[in-house]
């Protein structure tokens, strides 16, 4: 399988597919593709994964595209201005991203729910229900605004605000630590809470994310007369 990650901050990925290859992604993912590529819509992996998938921000149904023909072409395009960023899956090495991450992958991944701590839920950011990647082979996802790796060392911790989380390595704490001092708390604009990630492993901020971008649009949006 043969795949092209193109387009600057409005990214799409093109996969170029032999006879018998396949992708998946949520329902309604595809953009264009050839003419001899079959899709196949269900579950993938049945109704309580598919419930899992749905409170994690993704579609309750999935569709794999196979191809029927050599030279087969699918493109995917992401949703938002930001990065396509890609897993190599392994049985020893998972990633844990934010909600409505998950672009696309190989049929060898599974995309799981997965739950965090209450207090981690409440207040770090991210909600309760994040995505986990697991299984073999790749994974896309789609991450908002400028993408910055960083590798952790052993108890490392990196403070972050609210949603600029995009994806860690399993072998990351993911938790929330209260804002220090009343006056910070009431006029430091980042709320009561942040995330905290800490080591070992590697994590990947975004510059933004969608729900800030459509905050700070929502007060030019002309209201109803």
């Amino acid at each position: 399988m043969k795949y092209e990650v193109w387009g600057g901050m409005m990214p799409a990925v093109t996969f170029g597919l032999e006879a018998g290859e396949s992708i998946y992604t949520q329902s309604g993912g595809m953009s264009w593709m050839t003419d001899q590529l079959e899709m196949t819509t269900n579950m993938h992996g049945g109704l309580a994964k598919g419930i899992g998938r749905m409170f994690s921000g993704e579609s309750l149904f999935m569709a794999t595209y196979t191809a029927k023909a050599p030279n087969q072409e699918i493109t995917l395009a992401s949703a938002v201005p930001g990065e396509i960023k890609i897993f190599e899956i392994s049985s020893n090495y998972e990633i844990i991203a934010q909600k409505g991450a998950f672009l696309c992958a190989t049929p060898g991944v599974e995309l799981k729910a997965f739950v965090t701590k209450v207090k981690s839920g409440f207040f770090g950011g991210e909600g309760f229900v994040l995505q986990r990647y697991c299984g073999q082979g790749l994974v896309f996802c789609e991450l908002d605004g400028t993408i910055r790796e960083i590798q952790l060392a052993a108890g490392q911790k990196m403070v972050i605000d609210t949603g600029n989380v995009a994806a860690w390595e399993s072998t990351v704490t993911y938790d929330a630590q209260m804002v220090k001092g009343f006056k910070n708390v009431l006029f430091g604009g980042e709320g009561l809470f942040l995330t905290t990630l800490t080591g070992p492993g590697k994590i990947w901020l975004q510059t933004m994310s969608i729900s800030e971008l459509a905050s700070r649009i929502l007060p030019y949006v002309p209201a109803n007369r």
